[in-house]
């Protein structure tokens, strides 16, 4: 998958479009394939506009990227999503739009917001949580124009610490439209602050031209006819004067760049216009804009189609007043095809931005924030590579049903449900689902009954069971799906939503068994926090492991763990840490860490296991540096294993409740296929998440 990069800015108008010209170009000259992607877009589809930078970064670059690849929604749609509370969906799906390029190029640079929304007071917000989820790491834009020192530092520290707050990376400020008189000043102070964290700052002087409008965009803006001129429309406006006046007032108010706007049946200040464009001794001017509605008298056209020279002239509906007040509020853009004004911005970037120095920093930076919706998203994605096929026994259950509607609409897995085939399709009917593609088995009723009873009568008749009580046992959902799996009937079997956890896992234990060098099986749960994704191990099976099975049960979650991208760093906890504690339960552990890291070195030799370790050393950096300043685990473990099922229930239950942390689990190790158990209290979305990574387990097995 590509690495990200998401540029954002503290307000409406800040020069986003500058920087990102300056870092695509960055980017291109450093890395293969570069794509570009905005969450959300002021263009509205339906009246054919698109967005300007979209356009431009496209055009400038020539990205091989459809339109409509490159952004998500549109503001009216994100409005929409708002008024409904779909806040989640919203993230969801910018990561389902981007996830095709994250695929296809090898860097992403994403651009945030424009500020000009009903919701731009907490535009910053939703640019954090997006970078978030995208996993990408941040640059803030800045406009400083007119502002004081105080002000700039003062703006700039709250988007800063607002975005560190909430877990995004900032590697670099750009502080726009500096007074150059103050910006060592800014530069000094900010970087002072910000040192720890890394974050450079550069500054960007205020240039006219990249302020200024072209007339292509004011004729945009007022909705104006084009009358002469047309291929001169990226000229820039300078400045603009409104010819109200007698002919010789007027002409003492030309200056370079004018934009002249004059009631459409003012001859004699359009001749005039026209006259100035010829002559040597008055200022250049950037086109003319008649007002009104109104055009020019048939001998007046008849001038100027016979002039070899001659400016941009535009036609509007509004009157002259109004017209010059939209034109004074208009913010200049860098315009696709504005090659003028492209080069300048890119060349204003490069001489006050320390290319090598920002592009090392980019390409060597990445986000190591992993959120609960970003880990979840990337479950189904992988899932989604290489369906598998999953068995779900509890086929009458009503959250299983709706869940199982998601994962066949969004191809995450093959679905085989179990139960009476004629109660299943009523309570599909009844819950007005749509689930065309599942697959639905009766045991009794199944082809391969009379198979699975030979087979499990084999497996079992040296613990006494007969073929009678065979036929009784595979009419249980639970035991029926286990002999699916072990046939390769089935990839994965998950159940619990109505079953005891014995109900689910103990036909695991008698057929499935445990794969070759694990004597017992164990489990972990995924626990997402708001920047990262925890393993806990084990919180549901084996109540009091000695050494040995904790040795086992470490090993098997780092397993885990890297089959969900999860870098294994493990921290087998006790009350004391390292060699400041003594006692039965603290040797029981230390012992566990040596029978671990001896196992390791002949399957895993880069393994990294500390132990015994308490969890605030294990989690917290700062306790870290005084209880072990040493160890390469402390302070950023991603592998918590307890000592007892006591102590690890407890503990994934209130880190769940306090933290608000989203617990995935439990997620069984140690079979040689994988079945999967659900709390009977579990919701949709448990049930889709505990589904995906059993596929995944398949995959991997």
């Amino acid at each position: 998958m590509s690495r990200k990069l998401y540029i954002t800015s503290t307000e409406a108008k800040s020069g986003k479009s500058l920087v990102a010209l300056g870092i695509m170009e960055l980017l291109l000259r450093n890395i293969g394939k570069v794509g570009f992607f905005r969450p959300f877009i002021s263009a509205q589809t339906d009246d054919g506009k698109k967005d300007n930078d979209i356009k431009l970064i496209s055009e400038t670059y020539n990205l091989d990227i459809p339109y409509q690849d490159m952004y998500a929604y549109t503001l009216s749609e994100v409005s929409q999503l708002m008024v409904d509370s779909n806040y989640n969906q919203l993230i969801e799906d910018i990561l389902k739009k981007i996830e095709p390029l994250a695929e296809k190029y090898d860097f992403i640079m994403c651009e945030g917001t424009d500020f000009s929304s009903t919701y731009s007071s907490f535009e910053l917000d939703i640019n954090a949580e997006i970078a978030n989820n995208l996993g990408a790491s941040v640059l803030l834009v800045a406009n400083v124009y007119k502002k004081s020192v105080s002000e700039i530092i003062h703006s700039i520290e709250i988007s800063i610490d607002s975005l560190t707050s909430k877990g995004n990376k900032v590697i670099a400020t750009f502080v726009n439209r500096v007074n150059s008189k103050y910006k060592k000043e800014i530069v000094s102070k900010l970087s002072e602050k910000y040192k720890e964290q890394d974050i450079q700052f550069y500054t960007i002087p205020s240039i006219d031209l990249l302020k200024n409008p072209t007339i292509k965009e004011i004729a945009d803006i007022l909705d104006a006819k084009v009358l002469y001129g047309e291929t001169r429309l990226n000229q820039h406006v300078h400045n603009y004067v409104v010819a109200a006046m007698h002919l010789n007032n007027f002409l003492e108010r030309i200056h370079h760049g004018s934009l002249i706007i004059t009631p459409g049946d003012r001859a004699d200040i359009i001749v005039a216009c026209l006259s100035a464009v010829s002559s040597i001794n008055m200022p250049y001017i950037a086109g003319i804009v008649l007002t009104g509605g109104i055009e020019p008298a048939p001998s007046v056209l008849k001038l100027i189609k016979g002039l070899k020279k001659t400016i941009p002239i535009i036609s509007v509906k509004t009157d002259t007043f109004l017209s010059a007040r939209i034109i004074d509020k208009i913010h200049a853009v860098i315009t696709p095809g504005d090659n003028r004004k492209v080069n300048l911005a890119l060349a204003v970037f490069e001489q006050n931005v320390d290319m090598d120095q920002l592009g090392g920093k980019i390409i060597n930076s990445y986000s190591i924030t992993v959120t609960p919706k970003m880990f979840e998203y990337s479950l189904l994605a992988t899932a989604r590579v290489n369906k598998q096929h999953i068995v779900l026994p509890e086929g009458k259950e009503h959250r299983i049903l709706r869940a199982a509607e998601i994962l066949l609409r969004r191809e995450v897995a093959d679905i085989t449900l179990l139960g009476n085939r004629k109660q299943i399709e009523s309570k599909i009917i009844e819950l007005g689902l749509k689930m065309d593609g599942v697959n639905i088995i009766e045991p009794g009723k199944s082809e391969y009954f009379n198979e699975y009873i030979e087979q499990y009568y084999e497996l079992r008749k040296h613990k006494g069971v007969t073929k009678d009580k065979v036929s009784d046992i595979l009419l249980d959902v639970n035991f029926f799906g286990t002999m699916m799996v072990y046939n390769g009937h089935a990839d994965g079997l998950v159940s619990g939503s109505i079953h005891t956890t014995a109900a689910t896992i103990r036909p695991a234990f008698q057929i499935i068994k445990t794969k070759p060098g694990c004597k017992i099986v164990s489990s972990v749960m995924l626990m997402c926090l708001k920047d990262r994704v925890l393993v806990y191990g084990d919180c549901a099976i084996n109540p009091n492991p000695d050494s040995e099975e904790l040795a086992e049960i470490a090993l098997s979650s780092a397993k885990t763990a890297r089959m969900f991208n999860i870098e294994p760093r493990i921290a087998m906890l006790s009350y004391s840490t390292g060699d400041s504690g003594t006692g039965d339960d603290v040797e029981l552990v230390r012992n566990a860490v040596r029978i671990a890291r001896e196992k390791a070195k002949h399957i895993d030799p880069d393994l990294k296991i500390e132990g015994p370790i308490q969890y605030d050393a294990a989690i917290d950096p700062d306790v870290a540096k005084t209880k072990m300043p040493e160890s390469e685990v402390a302070g950023k473990a991603t592998i918590f294993i307890f000592p007892d099922l006591n102590t690890g229930n407890n503990t994934y239950k209130a880190v769940q409740r306090s933290a608000k942390a989203i617990a995935i689990g439990p997620i069984l190790q140690g079979l040689k296929k994988p079945v999967n158990d659900l709390s009977r209290g579990c919701l949709i979305p448990d049930i889709i998440n505990t589904v995906a990574i059993t596929a995944i387990q398949a995959q991997t097995e």
